[in-house]
């Protein structure tokens, strides 16, 4: 079927995320280690993106761990230094596709406030048709209701809704329902994928 949207996850797909790279430059590879294996972070961020609010969750962890309390508060006063900055073949196809009348639509677990510098520092991100927001819909991908909200919200059908994400598991729910989907890993593989579909726009 003809491509009549297109859904781009954010992390990992327009910007590079990784919490892993500034944590080993701030406080070495070994310490940041062991607070990982000390402390829940991963789960802290996941209830960031279903929609608790990121300082009151920072603080909850901070309280339980007060020994790696400092450490834990930078992922709320340093998450700006987690993206590494935008990928740029991504967003000049973004760009290309909104030029040529393409829908484009974000589908991402993300943050209240987490988004919310991200989009201050880079305003493309609000270069969409259309957002869906995990925080907003407490709801978090491979969940099949956040890709039925889709559906849902801009009426078409899913046969005709191109996904574009970095996790194998988001990439597997949607094509479940019908999507077509790409597992992204590099520009320029993503852009030889919706020329073959003949998606306008794709070509550089």
């Amino acid at each position: 079927m003809t491509v009549a949207a297109v859904v781009f996850d954010i992390g990992n797909v327009l910007i590079r995320w990784d919490p892993v790279v500034h944590y080993d430059r701030v406080i070495g590879e070994a310490a940041r280690r062991a607070l990982f294996a000390a402390v829940d972070l991963h789960g802290m961020n996941l209830s960031v993106d279903r929609g608790e609010d990121l300082h009151a969750a920072v603080e909850a962890l901070a309280a339980r761990h007060p020994d790696h309390a400092r450490d834990i508060r930078r992922w709320r006063d340093e998450w700006l230094d987690f993206v590494l900055g935008p990928i740029d073949g991504s967003v000049a196809l973004l760009h290309r596709l909104r030029a040529a009348g393409v829908p484009v639509v974000a589908l991402t677990n993300f943050g209240h406030a987490p988004l919310a510098m991200a989009e201050a520092a880079w305003p493309f991100l609000r270069d969409f048709d259309a957002r869906f927001v995990s925080a907003d819909l407490r709801l978090l991908k491979p969940d099949p209701a956040i890709y039925a909200a889709v559906e849902d919200g801009t009426g078409l059908p899913p046969a005709s809704l191109f996904f574009i994400d970095d996790k194998a598991e988001n990439v597997a729910a949607a094509a479940a329902r019908g999507w077509q989907a790409h597992l992204f890993r590099a520009p320029g593989t993503l852009v030889a994928d919706l020329m073959a579909r003949g998606v306008p726009g794709a070509a550089p």
